[in-house]
């Protein structure tokens, strides 16, 4: 399997490259009134309003840093009708790829009801890196929500 690393804080965390549509440098967002904890904006892409979340936002509590190396990653996202929207994540020091045999994945060892979204973890010689799962990263309703509000500020 092949990841995209990336850091939230001083910790390094990876996602799946399958999910991945393209990574991209920063753009601008567009505010959304009110939006939960996390959610930088809207962006066009390509004609197309784009929810992006800031993942250090979401999980570390501050914004992610304005670097060269923090990217705007597209991935895949699965609605519960079965479509795919994409959403765009902030991602800290996004500049490095692995790869890995699935049996190298091992479980972290506990669920975070707080952070479901946090998956398995490898480990290389500069420690563990854990998996995000897209699919897992915001509950329904709150997806659901973000892309009919992206879609409306369109």
């Amino acid at each position: 399997m092949l990841f995209l690393l990336f850091y939230l804080g001083s910790d390094r965390y990876a996602l799946e490259a399958g999910k991945i549509a393209e990574v991209l440098p920063l753009v601008g967002f567009k505010k959304i009134p009110q939006a939960p904890l996390g959610v930088a904006g809207v962006f066009n892409y390509r004609g197309m309003p784009v929810p992006a979340i800031d993942l250090t936002q979401l999980s570390v509590g501050r914004p992610a840093p304005l670097r060269l190396s923090t990217r705007l990653v597209l991935v895949h996202c699965s609605n519960a009708a079965g479509g795919v929207r994409l959403l765009g994540l902030i991602a800290e020091r996004a500049t490095e790829m692995m790869r890995r045999e699935p049996s190298e994945v091992v479980s972290a060892g506990g669920n975070s009801d707080a952070a479901p979204y946090l998956g398995p973890v490898v480990t290389d010689p500069r420690g563990l890196i854990q998996w995000i799962d897209v699919a897992t990263l915001l509950p329904a309703s709150v997806q659901d929500a973000l892309f009919k509000q992206a879609a409306e500020i369109d």
